[in-house]
């Protein structure tokens, strides 16, 4: 029956979560006294045959501390001399990774022996409670020395938009968290630059579909959380890597007549370097990282049809250069038992340079209307810098954190357009400049309990981000004079959360609250010829809860309801034109308003010995759906992009992934995910650069995604794994875009006795990946092939020392 589930299914590769650790505590008594023991003896033994798995003493304050214990149940045994010995069933989980067993008084020993009642912490030995998902990114042979986009791309209910996002579950309203918390690198409450970050760089990457209340609320598709490398051994060590490649080897599609040439034969160059030193209380380390590539970004035939019958064939082919490099250092130091202080640093530069044609054409190629050039000069700087203070109370577990994190992002931004008309040639530029200076302030209480732990804290942030627009226009120039500009961009927000974590042979429950008040200022020139400064403000609850059933102990079922919110990005509002073509221009919204969604997710879960079964329902309810609507200009081929709210939307679907190893040397993990995206008619006006009213028909289609990844364990230390990946068709604002599937293949091999390690891999070997889809707008029609850069080959080196 196992082997017929995986073959139907089709599939996923990744890891389920590692069994977690355990740390159990608590304090010996007299029973008649109350009064500590000191010195006393615990063991801590399997329920199963009684095997000893670890014991010790507690200390003079009667106090005690078992680390590191499999999830599982055991007994508890607790002996002193002169007292009667007490045994204890305990069910160490995964809910906790500390467990307070509280009081345990002895009696003194005499001729008559009492039975004694005793109530320790009882959870389930199953690992993980369905609310995260953990992959190594070493284990994804196929995906090494390309991006953190293109790993994540492989994951478990992970897909892409049309415009290179990423969706969970079908929905794009992810935040991203680099080592749990939000920076100007990926964004503040969105996902940005996942394509530039070097996977040589990162530990592992987590996908939370329901947070709990101790995470912002932002991001109704759930958390992906990416974190970096950090070793701990003791003395000096580290790890040096390199790798090499090249993309887009053969052209998927010729260019239009009379531009230039596509990108071909792009190289990707990624050194890399991690350094730890530990000694005594302080542990430094150190993480750098250079990528350099050139990639055909986007290669786009479109065909655009207007109502009058006028047909224009056009191209948008853009070669991209990238450099990236990141560094990120720090200490920690353990002050004493109790009181530890972590600082850390981060500085990234990321250098962009595009350079672009857009040709016009009619239908039949006959006639060209105009040439569009473009180059992009963009170059981003990144620093922030963290302090995080922890104290850990007596007790095991029981802790308080305080951190503080101030970031500061510079994006620097020239465009250059050369516009060739059949009667003249016009040349305009722009120059853009934004300092986003970002300080958030965290505290965190942890308490263990008997029966699960309570947790609770506060946060503070304060974001600004003022942003310069220079326009300087050339002759006979097609841009609105107006382009230019300044605006304010401020935000406020304080938060509070509670969660409460309680476990019992049977039943899990996590039920949690956070409050956010928001307050946004968005201030823009007053003389604007379209938009005026706006703002909002809103307190509002974000409840969680998960409820499960552990049926035994291979098979669990869970009950998840949240409440999230999505809340505009800058450049969501941002009242500036951005011209990636003449023709169709996107421009931001500030009158764009947050949108809320509420998640209804029934999981089970089965375990078996050589692997496991998963399967999610779930349903999400978004009001005041954020999306970009495309009208055309009245008496124009002008076409503008504008964010709007677009009222109600739904999201259902299922979730299947199982995981198999078929013998010893194959392993098969498999993900289909299967859903409804629905959008319920509404209107909108869209007022830049005139006011364009906009009616859309309810939308709805069932789309998904199936993986399937199979690794190899080979003769001679050598690996190998196979990933399959197929997108089914789906709704976009306005329309659909068609279905797409890739195959990606990585071989590696461990060398030097396990110090060194060789890769070779290439992503999407049968060069079949490419963007279909069509748009309708309210006079028009845009139907479009993007044939980008999707194949590459990529060999590798990396030493531990």
């Amino acid at each position: 029956m196992k082997y017929t589930i995986l073959f139907l299914l089709l599939p996923f590769w990744g890891s389920a979560q590692q069994i977690s650790k355990v740390t159990l505590s608590g304090t010996i008594k007299d029973s008649k006294t109350k009064g500590t023991i000191p010195f006393g003896n615990i063991q801590l033994k399997t329920l199963k045959d009684s095997i000893l798995i670890t014991g010790t003493m507690s200390d003079a304050d009667g106090q005690f501390k078992l680390t590191d214990v499999n999830s599982g149940k055991y007994m508890l045994i607790v002996s002193y001399m002169g007292y009667k010995t007490r045994t204890l069933p305990i069910l160490a989980g995964s809910l906790s990774a500390f467990l307070d067993l509280g009081n345990v008084e002895l009696e003194e020993d005499a001729n008559t022996l009492n039975e004694i009642k005793i109530s320790g912490q009882q959870v389930t030995g199953i690992s993980n409670k369905m609310d995260k998902k953990t992959f190594s990114v070493a284990d994804n042979i196929s995906q090494g020395g390309g991006s953190v986009l293109q790993v994540m791309k492989t994951l478990p209910g992970v897909s892409t938009t049309q415009d290179g996002k990423l969706e969970l579950r079908g929905s794009d309203k992810v935040a991203i968290l680099i080592d749990g918390k939000q920076t100007a690198i990926t964004g503040f409450g969105g996902q940005t630059g996942l394509d530039n970050i070097p996977v040589s760089a990162i530990e592992r990457i987590e996908i939370i579909n329901n947070p709990s209340a101790k995470f912002d609320a932002n991001g109704n598709a759930g958390i992906i959380n990416i974190i970096y490398k950090k070793n701990k051994q003791d003395g000096f060590n580290g790890k040096a890597g390199f790798n090499t490649g090249l993309g887009a080897l053969g052209q998927k599609k010729e260019n239009l007549p009379g531009i230039r040439p596509q990108y071909q034969n792009t190289p990707k160059i990624n050194p890399s370097l991690s350094l730890n030193y530990r000694k005594n209380k302080i542990n430094t380390f150190f993480q750098g990282d250079w990528l350099y590539t050139q990639t055909l970004n986007r290669n786009e035939f479109a065909e655009r049809t207007y109502d009058t019958g006028e047909i224009i064939r056009q191209q948008v082919k853009r070669n991209r250069i990238t450099t990236f490099a990141i560094a990120k250092t720090g200490l920690d130091w353990n002050m004493d038992e109790r009181n530890t202080l972590t600082i850390t640093g981060l500085f990234n530069r990321e250098k962009i340079t595009d350079r672009g044609d857009i040709p016009y054409f009619n239908q039949d190629l006959t006639v060209s209307s105009r040439l569009w050039q473009f180059l992009e000069d963009e170059v981003k700087y990144t620093a922030s810098a963290s302090a995080i203070y922890q104290h850990n109370f007596k007790q095991a577990g029981h802790t308080l954190n305080a951190s503080f994190n101030y970031t500061f992002h510079r994006e620097d931004e020239k465009y250059f357009f050369t516009n060739i008309m059949p009667a003249y040639t016009g040349e305009d530029s722009f120059k853009l400049l934004s300092d986003e200076q970002v300080a958030d302030l965290n505290v965190d209480y942890v308490r263990p309990l008997k029966h699960g732990r309570i947790e609770g804290g506060l946060k503070f942030r304060r974001r600004s981000i003022p942003i310069n627009m220079q326009f300087f226009p050339g002759m006979n120039s097609p841009i609105d004079v107006n382009a230019g500009g300044w605006a304010d961009y401020s935000e406020t927000i304080p938060a509070l959360y509670g969660n409460y974590v309680y476990e019992s042979n049977k039943l899990e429950l996590e039920a949690g609250l956070r409050i956010e008040y928001v307050k946004v200022a968005y201030k823009v020139n007053p003389n604007h010829n379209t938009y005026k400064s706006e703002g909002y403000d809103y307190a509002k609850p974000f409840p969680n809860l998960r409820i499960a059933y552990k049926l035994d102990d291979r098979n669990k079922i869970s009950l998840f309801y949240t409440r999230r919110v999505d809340r505009p990005n800058e450049v969501d509002i941002r009242i500036f034109p951005k011209y990636d073509e003449p023709e169709v221009i996107k421009v931001g919204n500030p009158a764009l308003r947050p949108q809320f969604t509420g998640s209804l997710e029934l999981g089970y879960k089965n375990n078996w010995d050589k692997g496991y079964f998963y399967s999610a329902l779930y349903h999400r309810i978004t009001d005041g759906t954020i999306t970009r609507i495309a009208t055309q200009v009245p008496g124009s081929t002008l076409i503008y992009n504008v964010f709007q709210n677009a009222g109600r939307s739904y999201n259902s679907g299922v979730e299947l992934l199982i995981k198999q190893d078929l013998v010893s040397w194959v392993s098969v993990n498999a993900n289909a995910n299967v859903y409804q995206n629905t959008i319920n008619a509404f209107q909108v006006e869209n007022k830049y650069p005139v006011p364009v009213t906009y009616n859309a028909a309810l939308q709805k289609l069932v789309s998904g995604n199936l993986k399937i990844n199979g690794l190899f364990h080979l003769p001679n230390k050598l690996e190998a794994q196979l990933t399959g990946t197929y997108l089914a068709p789906d709704i976009i604002p306005q329309g659909r875009i068609s279905s797409r599937y890739t195959v990606d293949l990585g071989i590696k091999k461990t060398i030097q006795k396990g110090a060194g390690e060789l890769f070779l891999n290439v992503t999407d070997l049968f060069n079949t990946l490419k963007i279909q889809k069509e748009i309708t707008g309210n006079s028009f029609q845009i139907k479009s092939k993007d044939y980008y850069e999707t194949q590459v080959f990529r060999i590798g080196y990396s030493y531990k020392f």
